[in-house]
C-alpha cells in the first residue's frame, strides 16, 4: 500500500495575489499589422470605395470592427515520458530505479535515494515559492514555468467550470512511497490540489476513507471536486494525473515532461513564474 497522501494542508492564503490579480503573460505579443488599412463601410450599408473619389458623395466612412487576437501561447505543449510514469516503469524490469535516477540527474539528489555525481546539488537548492492560482506553493524552480503554462490554459479554457482552489501542497522533505519508490514531491515536481475535497482511493487511510471512494463512479472524475477541465489543462503540459493511475489519486498532479521544452526558444517567461527562493510551504 502506498502511503501517498499529505496531510491535507490549511486553505493557503499568506503572500497570495489580491483574487482576480491578472495572469502573468507567457504570450507572445500580436504580430504587428499597422500597414493594413481598415475596412469600412459607408452609412447606407454599401462598401466604401477604395480609393478616394470612387465613394459616392456624402458617404460616410465607419471603421470595420476588427475581430479580437488573441495572443499566442509561448508554451509548448508535450506529453509526460512514458518511461516515468509510474504505471510504466513499475510493469519494467529496473525501470523503478532507472526513473529514479532520471529525476536525481535532472532535478538534484534527495539524501540517500539515487546515485547523485560528485559534483551533483541537492533538490533543496533548486526550491522556490511561487503561486499557482493565487496560492502560494514551493516547487523546483525548472517546473515552475510549466505551471504558469496551466494556469494560463485553466483561465484560458475552463471558464465554464468555474472552481476556485483553496489549498495547494508542493515540495515534501520525507519519501512518502513504501517498496523503493520515490515520490515525485521530494523532488519538487509534484502539486497536490486541495487534498481535502479531491481523494486518493488507493491510498492509505485517511484517504481511502472519503466517501467518494465508497460511492459507485463511472470514471476516475466523479472521486474529485475539481473538474475535468483542469486536469486537462495540466496534461497539455506535461504533467501527469495520478487520477489514471490505479492509486486513483486525483489531487496530485507531477511533472513528467521536459523540462527544457517547457517554452518556446525566444520567449520570455511568465512573470507568474518568476519565483523567490522561499522554504516549504508545509506539505506533508
Amino acid at each position: 500500500m502506498v502511503a501517498c497522501g499529505a496531510a491535507a494542508p490549511a486553505a493557503s492564503t499568506a503572500g497570495s495575489p489580491p483574487p482576480g490579480a491578472p495572469l502573468a503573460a507567457i504570450q507572445a505579443p500580436p504580430p504587428s499589422n499597422a500597414d493594413a488599412a481598415p475596412a469600412a463601410v459607408r452609412a447606407d450599408g454599401g462598401l466604401e470605395a477604395s480609393t478616394p473619389g470612387e465613394a459616392d458623395a456624402g458617404a460616410q466612412a465607419v471603421p470595420e470592427a476588427a475581430a479580437p487576437s488573441r495572443p499566442a501561447s509561448a508554451c509548448n505543449q508535450q506529453s509526460p515520458q512514458e518511461s516515468l510514469v509510474r504505471g510504466n516503469f513499475l510493469k519494467t524490469p529496473g525501470g523503478n530505479q532507472r526513473a529514479i535516477q532520471y529525476r536525481t540527474d535532472t532535478y538534484g539528489f534527495f539524501p540517500g535515494i539515487g546515485r547523485p555525481e560528485p559534483d551533483a546539488r541537492p533538490v533543496s537548492a533548486s526550491l522556490v515559492q511561487t503561486t499557482f492560482m493565487g496560492l502560494p506553493v514551493t516547487m523546483h524552480r525548472k517546473v515552475v514555468p510549466a505551471l504558469a503554462c496551466v494556469e494560463e490554459e485553466i483561465r484560458r479554457s475552463c471558464g465554464d467550470h468555474p472552481y476556485t482552489a483553496h489549498a495547494l501542497a508542493g515540495v515534501r522533505f520525507k519519501n512518502t512511497y513504501r517498496g523503493g519508490e520515490v515520490t515525485n514531491h521530494i523532488f519538487g515536481i509534484a502539486i497536490d490540489v486541495d487534498p481535502n475535497v479531491n481523494t486518493c482511493c488507493g491510498c492509505v487511510k485517511p484517504w481511502n476513507d472519503a466517501p467518494r471512494c465508497h460511492r459507485p463512479a463511472k470514471t476516475e472524475y466523479d472521486r474529485m471536486e475539481m473538474p475535468e477541465c483542469w486536469v486537462h489543462a495540466f496534461e497539455r503540459y506535461g504533467f501527469y494525473w495520478l487520477g489514471h493511475d490505479v492509486l486513483q489519486d486525483t489531487m496530485h498532479f507531477e511533472f513528467l515532461g521536459d523540462p527544457d521544452r517547457i517554452q518556446k526558444s525566444g520567449t520570455e517567461p511568465a512573470a507568474a513564474a518568476m519565483p523567490r527562493d522561499g522554504g516549504a510551504d508545509g506539505g506533508g
